[in-house]
C-alpha cells in the first residue's frame, strides 16, 4: 500500500508519476544491495579489490542519478530530503570504487563514513518523530551502525573489527536493501516487526564474533584501500 511518508527510496504517493519515482529509487535501493554484498566478500578477501570497484562505479552511478531526477522532479521538500539521503551511498559507491581501481589508501573514505553515519542517525530520528515511520527509522538507524563500522576499519584502522564488518555488511545487503527494496518494488512497505526481527536475529549470530573482536589484541592493520562501501539509500 502506498503512503505519503518518506521511506529509504523517497516519498511514497498514490499519484502514477510519484509512484513511478518510488519504484525507480527502490530499483536502486536493491542493487544497493547487491554492492554491499560484494564488499562484505571483499572485505573477507574472497573478491578482488578492482573488480568490486567496477561494480561499486556502475552503483554509484546509478545512485546519484537517481537523486538527482528525483530531486529535479521533486514537487515538495519532503520528496527533496528523501533524495537527498540516496546521495550518501551514492558517493560512498563511487568513493569505493575510484579509491580501488587508482589503488589510493582509504582514511578518506573512512571519515566519511562517520560522517554518513551520523546523518543516517538524522534521517533515522526523521522518519520515527515527524513522519512516524518506524520501519524505515530502524533501516536508516542499522545503516548508521554499519558505516560507523567501516570508519572504525577503514580510518581508525582497527583491523580486529573487520571480519565482524564483513559479515554485518552481506547480512545487511540482505536485510535492510535487498529483501525491502524488492518488497517496494511490489508496492507494499515491510512492516515494523519483520525489521525487529531482522535488527534481534542479526545481533545474536554476530555477536559472538564481536566480543571477540574487542577482546583480541589489535593485529598490524590492513591495506586501507581495501574496503567495503552501504548503502542507499536509501
Amino acid at each position: 500500500m502506498w503512503s505519503g511518508r518518506l521511506c529509504p527510496v523517497g516519498v511514497f504517493s498514490s499519484t502514477s508519476t510519484n509512484r513511478k519515482e518510488s519504484l525507480m529509487s527502490s530499483v536502486g535501493l536493491t542493487f544497493v544491495g547487491a554492492a554491499l554484498f560484494v564488499n562484505g566478500l571483499l572485505f573477507l578477501g574472497k573478491v578482488d579489490a578492482k573488480t568490486a570497484g567496477v561494480f561499486n562505479l556502475f552503483v554509484g552511478a546509478l545512485q546519484t542519478a537517481i537523486p538527482f531526477y528525483l530531486i529535479a522532479t521533486a514537487a515538495t521538500t519532503d520528496e527533496i530530503l528523501g533524495a537527498a539521503g540516496i546521495f550518501m551511498f551514492g558517493f560512498t559507491y563511487l568513493y569505493v570504487g575510484i579509491n580501488n581501481l587508482a589503488g589510493y589508501d582509504g582514511p578518506g573514505l573512512g571519515w566519511y563514513s562517520l560522517w554518513v553515519s551520523i546523518m543516517a542517525v538524522g534521517f533515522g530520528v526523521t522518519n520515527v518523530v515527524r513522519f512516524d515511520d518506524t520501519t524505515t527509522g530502524l533501516l536508516w538507524f542499522q545503516w548508521s551502525v554499519l558505516w560507523g563500522l567501516f570508519f572504525v576499519v577503514i580510518a581508525l584502522g582497527k583491523a580486529q573489527y573487520t571480519e565482524v564488518t564483513a559479515w554485518l555488511t552481506i547480512i545487511l545487503s540482505f536485510t535492510t536493501c535487498t529483501i525491502p527494496g524488492f518488497v517496494y518494488l511490489l508496492g507494499e512497505a515491510p512492516p515494523p516487526w519483520t525489521i525487529g526481527v531482522a535488527i534481534a536475529a542479526t545481533a545474536a549470530v554476530l555477536a559472538p564474533q564481536a566480543l571477540r573482536a574487542v577482546r583480541a589484541p589489535a593485529p598490524a592493520p590492513a591495506p586501507s584501500r581495501v574496503v567495503a562501501g552501504p548503502v542507499p539509500v536509501g
